[in-house]
């Protein structure tokens, strides 16, 4: 293992981490009251959808290309959908009930919510699957241990961040994660879809 592989495996890992961390804002937005448990949860689930998903990729790759190819046309239709979801309910919520920073604070990230948002945030990581393709098993694990690792300072970081915003925010932070969510989604859209 070298310099050069940690380092493309690091950098890889912040590239893909970036829509864990926009979304790890808006969770810490929308619960300023997180404790260190659920902050470590939050990380450690977008970091474990940041692994898995470019493994899977890899194993398509190796085993099942044509038809992993045909599908991955839809990864960008799914995360938009997942992210509008999860982004349009945070938006309503946050229009409907103008709520104290007290009552803000009282609403908490639901494990359903987290599930979907973490795999909403690393579907498109199963096409890194075609990058790390000439490695083998071991070197596309330790890659992906790196891209985890990445991803969950990157992810608590975002947290912290959202936590001290949304503290000062109050019910805005239900609207301003939302919209972070929905532009998320459209980013990952647009991306996948027209370039």
């Amino acid at each position: 293992m070298t310099w050069s592989f940690i380092m493309f495996s690091v950098v890889l890992g912040v590239g893909l981490a970036m829509d864990a961390f926009s979304v790890s804002l808006a969770n810490g937005l929308k619960e300023p009251t997180m404790g260190v448990p659920k902050i470590c949860l939050v990380g450690g689930a977008y970091a474990l959808f940041q692994a898995l998903m470019p493994m899977i990729g890899w194993f398509c790759v190796h085993t099942i290309a044509e038809r992993f190819q045909s599908f991955e046309k839809f990864i960008p239709w799914i995360a938009l959908i997942l992210l509008l979801y999860i982004g349009g309910e945070m938006l309503v919520d946050g229009i409907k009930a103008r709520k104290s920073v007290e009552e803000v604070a009282l609403e908490k990230l639901t494990m359903k919510a987290l599930f979907i948002q973490a795999v909403a945030t690393s579907i498109d990581a199963l096409s890194v699957g075609f990058t790390i393709s000439e490695y083998s098993i071991s070197e596309a694990l330790i890659c992906n241990l790196i891209i985890a690792i990445t991803t969950f300072v990157i992810s608590v970081a975002g947290v912290l961040i959202g936590k001290k915003v949304g503290t000062k925010l109050g019910w805005k932070a239900d609207i301003l994660g939302g919209v972070i969510l929905i532009g998320i989604g459209l980013e990952i859209w647009i991306t996948g879809v027209f370039f």
